[in-house]
């Protein structure tokens, strides 16, 4: 292989999907005939172009480019840049509007807090029904728990689990929100339908970022009279996704509660044993400090063990 000298010209071909203005360069990742990759060349300015149909002729190349003979080189990949150097893609990126959207969909979440206060945050399986045991023992719990502290329910807004705590505490006579998320169970959802539930306690999100934004403020305390829980029923990926994601912020001391925040697992018939043991294993690998996991959270077999570990933690006399 021999250098190309500098004022050197190879001949490169490539369809461009815009006119490219004058202040604009040009990168190319460039590849021989007999199949070798060669590396990447960007040029700014000293290319030659047809304004017709944005086919470029051709343009200089650095004399520390290596060519195998014979210099026949196609066009690999190219992307336009500005005089700033972002590129085309980048500015495409810039435009999306998913950022905005994130931005919005919180605010909504926040704004329903605000309104219908902060209270107990369940997290749960959107697919085990109405016949599955646990379902009544959820909507039990939420009924019970409720009544103890006397806030308003938080859930995804869902059905199954979710469904269930929100049930029980209306049948409480206490307050319920949530926040929906546009596909559950598999099933992609309506935009804003909620079967029972009014429209101003409730919104649903497209992104999963937004929802648990709104999950973690709904159960953060701002005022020490403020009672507020996390509870992890029985469910799926989505449901260990959302526990991890509270379980991290409390190990980083990032939740954002001015005051402690309990967190309950429940274990219905060893549902979570498995992955206790699973997270166990974290210290043996040297993952975690000894008692770390533990300090996050606790663990109830029963409803009756989380009404008894709420009421000594809020200091409620029953």
């Amino acid at each position: 292989m021999a250098p190309l000298g500098a004022a050197q010209h190879i001949a490169i071909h490539s369809r461009c999907s815009a006119q490219i203005p004058s202040d604009m360069s040009l990168s190319w990742k460039l590849g021989g005939t007999d199949g070798s990759n060669l590396r990447s060349l960007r040029v700014r300015r000293s290319l030659c172009y047809s304004p017709d149909d944005n086919e470029l002729i051709s343009t200089k190349v650095p004399s520390n480019l290596f060519l195998r003979s014979p210099c026949n080189v196609s066009v690999l990949c190219c992307s336009v840049s500005d005089s700033s150097g972002v590129s085309s893609q980048k500015r495409t990126m810039n435009m999306r509007r998913s950022a905005d959207e994130v931005r919005d969909e919180i605010l909504r979440c926040y704004d329903i807090i605000h309104k219908l206060g902060k209270g107990v945050v369940y997290l749960g399986s959107s697919r085990v029904g109405p016949d599955h045991p646990h379902f009544s023992m959820a909507m039990e719990l939420g009924r019970e728990v409720a009544l103890l502290l006397d806030c308003t329910t938080w859930m995804g807004a869902g059905p199954g689990l979710m469904d269930a705590v929100g049930k029980g505490a209306l049948h409480a006579g206490k307050p319920v929100g949530g926040f929906k998320i546009a596909k559950e169970a598999g099933q992609w959802t309506s935009t804003n339908y909620h079967p029972y539930l009014e429209d101003h306690v409730y919104y649903t999100c497209r992104f999963f970022s937004a929802r648990k934004h709104g999950l973690v403020d709904a159960g953060v305390r701002d005022q020490p009279s403020d009672r507020t829980a996390f509870v992890a029923l029985p469910g799926g990926l989505g449901t260990l996704d959302e526990i991890f994601e509270i379980m991290t912020l409390k190990q980083l001391d990032r939740i954002g509660s001015n005051y402690p925040v309990p967190f309950l697992l429940m274990n219905y018939d060893g549902f979570y044993s498995k992955l206790l043991d699973f997270l166990a294993s974290f210290e043996d690998w040297g993952a975690v400090s000894p008692g770390e996991i533990d300090k996050l959270w606790t663990i109830c077999e029963t409803n009756e063990e989380a009404i008894k570990y709420l009421a000594e933690f809020y200091n409620i006399k029953q």
